[in-house]
This record gives structure tokens, sequence and C-alpha cells, in this order.
């Protein structure tokens, strides 16, 4: 089975805490939202202790078109791209040796919060000494369920190619996306969750010699994947494309959507090889929020333990879309975990969708 064998974050270089995001938006809606104070509490509400951005607090006050905001998106990317990539294959954490470039054979890009053609990963290919002939995946638009997705469309190519080690690479400059003139609710609610965030990991397939490479006893191998798409449901999250930008759809249906739409697919997945809720060691979930995590617990019947980690990044990075649930998942790994572990990793994203993947510790 294909294998995780590294993993690196990048954190962007503004970190502000929760009440100064607060302060943040008290100063900028005071005047656009009566009753504001109602609509504040939401960042006391969050478990969210500081986030990472990629631009400094004054930055977010001031006008700025889309046109700006993307160009911004693309520069720091590339930059937050690479670095994150040369972390992930030269890894004293996971790897006893390096991964070099030119062994790659394929990148998986995932992003929503910004557009560039060429992608963002071909601009990388010119910074960094990868083969020419190595291929270029980008997977544009699910939001926070592309980690997940992403884990799993590199499971596919290394079943297919099971020679070969890819690169999956998810960068998410949600704050870019932040709406000035929008009193909103779903803007306000979007400013007290969404933070900026890269991950990038690579897996190999079953004729790489992961255990020459590795520094762990155990690594997770990825047994199995799903995608399961609602219909009709692309008003729960997403984007709208504005002259400003891009203004966030968020509704505030999520958490209860969860409750009752989340518990039978899980079911549905878990049965299909033979295990139930219980089987479970441990939950790599996309904290999306509090509400999110508290609805994971009720419907799933999670312990606290189960979802420690997730609600550990939560509090420490914010909501970074994509790149939160691979965070959640560094997090795990680093537990030196148990032979014959078995973890779900499970995000949710617009469509409205979620991504399931099962990961067996080997």
């Amino acid at each position: 089975m294909p294998k995780v064998i590294s993993i690196s974050k990048y954190i962007p270089p503004f970190q502000i805490n929760q009440l100064a995001t607060k302060e943040i938006a008290q100063e900028l809606f005071k005047d656009k939202i009566t009753n504001l104070d109602r609509y504040l509490r939401v960042f006391e509400n969050t478990e969210i202790e500081k986030r990472h951005f990629t631009k400094n607090v004054d930055w977010y006050k001031q006008e700025h078109t889309f046109e700006e905001k993307n160009n911004i998106y693309i520069e720091s990317s590339v930059q937050y791209g690479s670095e994150a990539i040369k972390k992930c294959l030269h890894n004293d954490v996971y790897l006893n040796e390096q991964i070099h470039f030119e062994e790659i054979d394929a990148i998986f890009f995932i992003s929503s919060t910004g557009i560039a053609t060429p992608t963002i990963e071909a601009k990388i290919m010119n910074i960094l000494p990868f083969a020419n002939h190595t291929k270029r995946i980008p997977i544009w638009g699910l939001g926070c369920a592309g980690g997940v997705a992403g884990l799993s469309r590199a499971f596919d190519y290394c079943k297919a190619y099971p020679h070969s080690k890819v690169i999956v690479l998810s960068i998410e400059l949600c704050s870019l996306t932040f709406q000035k003139n929008d009193a909103s609710k779903s803007n306000i609610v979007g400013m007290s969750l969404f933070a900026d965030g890269v991950a990038a990991l690579c897996v190999v397939g079953d004729e790489v010699n992961a255990d020459q490479l590795s520094t762990l006893n155990t690594l997770p191998h990825i047994s199995c994947t799903q995608s399961v798409f609602m219909k009709n449901s692309e008003d729960i999250m997403g984007w709208d494309v504005t002259n400003d930008g891009l203004s966030v759809i968020f509704s505030r249906h999520i958490p209860t959507l969860v409750n009752s739409w989340l518990s039978p697919v899980v079911h549905s997945f878990l049965e299909q090889h033979d295990l139930n809720i219980d089987d479970i060691n441990h939950f790599i979930a996309h904290p999306g929020g509090k509400k999110v995590i508290e609805a994971y617990k009720s419907c799933l019947h999670m312990s606290d333990d189960l979802l420690q980690p997730s609600l550990t990044v939560l509090q420490q990075y914010g909501n970074m879309s994509s790149p939160t649930v691979l965070y959640v998942l560094d997090l795990v790994m680093r537990q030196h975990v148990k032979q014959g572990s078995i973890g779900l990793a499970i995000a949710l994203g617009p469509g409205f969708s979620a991504e399931l993947a099962l990961l067996t510790w080997k």
C-alpha cells in the first residue's frame, strides 16, 4: 500500500492572536453593522488562540484590488511552497537520507485561494531542480476537503505506479480573500476562523524502499479512500467571485449538517472494510471550527483524546483550509504510532462533499 514517508509545514511570517483579530473586526465594521457586539462573540467561541497571516495587521485594514491580492498569492505561494517542499524532502525528523528533487515523479498541487496559469507548481519547478518530465496535477476548488483529496489522489497514482515518489503540496492564503467592505455574517465568521498555511507531504509506492528512507518504526499506509458528494448543496460553502476578489460562502447550518449527514457516510465507509468507529485509534480530522469538532464528537461518538490533535491544530493555527488536516497528520505521525494502529482522515469541503482515507500504521 502507498505510504506517507515525510511531511512538512511552512508557517507564514505574521502571527496574530485571536483578541487582536476581534479588535480589527470591531474597528473595520463598527459603522457598518448594527449590534456588532453580537457578531463579534464568534471570535471568543472558536477555541483559536493564534493564527498566521501573509501580511501584517495594517495591510488588512487597507483597500486592495483582486489583482493586487492575487499577485501576492502567486508570489507568496511560490516562496512558501518551495520552502515546504525542501523541508519535506530534506527532513531529519522523518528521513534518514535526503530525497532528491529529480526522484519525484509527480506533484499534486492543492489550493482554492488564488488563481495562477501556469499553476504554482510549474513556477516552483523553475526554482527547484525537478526533472522536466515530472507530472503536474493541479487540483483547484476543493477548499477544506483538498488536503485529504490530495492524499487520496497520491494514493491512486502510487498504486498505479508503485515505483513512484510523489509530492502533495497544499497552499491556502485565506487571509488574502478577506473582504474589507463585506458586512455579511459569513465574512465575519470567516475572519474569525481562517488563516494562512502550507503543507507538503511525500507519498511513495510499494516498490520504494521506505524502511531504508524512514526514521520511523511505523508509517501510515493508505489502504483505501472515498469521495462523497451531496447534490444540490452549492450554497453551503465556497466562493462568490466579486470585483474585490473571492467572497466567502459559509452557511450557519454546517455543524447541523455534519451532525445529520456525516455519521452514515463514515459508518458506511468503515463497514466496507469490516471496521467500525471503535476500531479507529487516530482521528485525523480537518478542524473546521469548534462547532465542527463538537459535531464530530456528537455524531461519531468520538472521545476527547481522539479529537485532541485536531483541536490543538485549530488552537495554534486556525482553519487554514486544505493544509489544516495535513498539520493534524503531522502531529499524529510525530507520536511514533504503534504497529497496527488504524487512522481515519476526513475533511469536508464545498460541493458539499467529504473526502475520507483509511490509514494503517505498519
